[in-house]
């Protein structure tokens, strides 16, 4: 006699990292146009997005910037204390990928290419690199 296979329902990526990416934006304290346009939307979709049950569908460029950006503000939450972790994509920063501007406006800037820069930066910045 087979063993029954109990099915789990798939979970819902795109509310699980927009509820992410909401609880990230607030710890940061982003306004929020620039927590949108992080997300690549528009004012009105992020005001939409942010809440439980957005009936929209995020691209894949969307979902791999709120991907990419969970791990950055690990990283940050790994490598600094608060309030450093906490304000750092706002600090003006001399590092290589930002010549002197925020973090968040080189990565609005520069779009997904650019957050994934940024994480691994911070990554290698936590790995000792």
């Amino acid at each position: 006699m087979e063993e029954p296979v109990l099915e789990r329902p798939a979970p819902d990526r795109q509310g699980v990292a927009l509820k992410a990416f909401a609880r990230i934006a607030d710890a940061w304290s982003l306004t929020l146009r620039e927590a949108a346009a992080l997300a690549d939307m528009s004012d009105s979709t992020w005001k939409r997005a942010r809440k439980p049950g957005f009936p929209g569908d995020l691209t894949r460029d969307q979902m791999l910037r709120l991907s990419a950006l969970v791990g950055l503000y690990k990283s940050l939450a790994l490598y600094f204390n608060e309030p450093i972790s906490r304000d750092w994509v706002k600090l003006p920063n001399r590092g290589p990928e930002f010549d002197g501007a925020r973090p968040l406006d080189a990565m609005v800037a520069g779009g997904l290419p650019k957050i994934l820069r940024v994480r691994g930066y911070v990554d290698a910045l936590r790995g000792g690199v």
